[in-house]
């Protein structure tokens, strides 16, 4: 299977099924403790989402879960940005371990109302795909300016797309790329103009960049 997005390597962004994924399991498993009494699941769960926050994916349960195993089954879902459920796992292992604790010090009504929310939403969350904790953050991001705009025009420069004027032979040339009709445009100081049309194509890259097959 060939991804848009490594689940490894690029983690600003992510598969929409994967936190519907987490979400699923940690709220069958809260509901699991508080109905059967087995309060110290809620500090098991508390901790794999702490262990995922810290130190990535690789060491995420339910992400090995579905990138591992779903994913290459299904196929790969929608790509969102990371943060939105980032946020709400850290919500959901601050509800959690707060549970926990609550559990530990006697005070089993606060711990019981505390893994409810967390089954509830997480359970909401995986079954219909509203996440409260994504879109507080999206509330919260609105709140500081932050604004889901259409982009009219890119600067290529600014990506690397052009390489700007070049000396050469006592005149200059320019390359550019064109992403809307697809082609690599040259023009020299002379006002000379030349298009290469590019053809998509699928590649395979090692972990340096370099190219080693063509995919498509």
């Amino acid at each position: 299977m060939i991804r848009k997005a490594d689940p490894y390597r690029d983690t600003d962004v992510i598969d929409a099924r994967a936190p519907r994924t987490n979400q699923a399991i940690v709220g069958t498993l809260s509901l699991l403790a508080l109905i059967t009494g087995w309060w110290p699941i809620l500090g098991v769960l508390a901790g794999q989402l702490a262990i995922g926050l810290v130190f990535g994916r690789r060491y995420c349960l339910p992400c090995l879960l579905y990138f591992e195993v779903i994913q290459p089954r299904v196929g790969e879902g929608r790509i969102e940005d990371s943060r939105p459920p980032r946020f709400a796992n850290i919500v959901g292992a601050v509800f959690l371990g707060a549970a926990t604790i609550a559990y530990l010090v006697g005070l089993n009504a606060i711990g019981l109302v505390l893994g409810l929310l967390v089954a509830g939403l997480a359970l909401l969350a995986a079954i219909t795909g509203l996440c409260v904790g994504c879109e507080i953050y999206r509330f919260a991001a609105r709140l500081r300016g932050v604004r889901a705009r259409r982009i009219d025009s890119v600067d290529l420069i600014e990506l690397g797309a052009s390489t700007g004027s070049m000396p050469y032979g006592g005149e200059a040339f320019e390359i550019d790329f064109d992403f809307v009709v697809h082609e690599l445009n040259i023009r020299t100081s002379r006002g000379d103009r030349g298009a290469i049309q590019l053809v998509p194509m699928a590649v395979a890259v090692t972990s340096s960049g370099a190219v080693v097959e063509r995919l498509a």
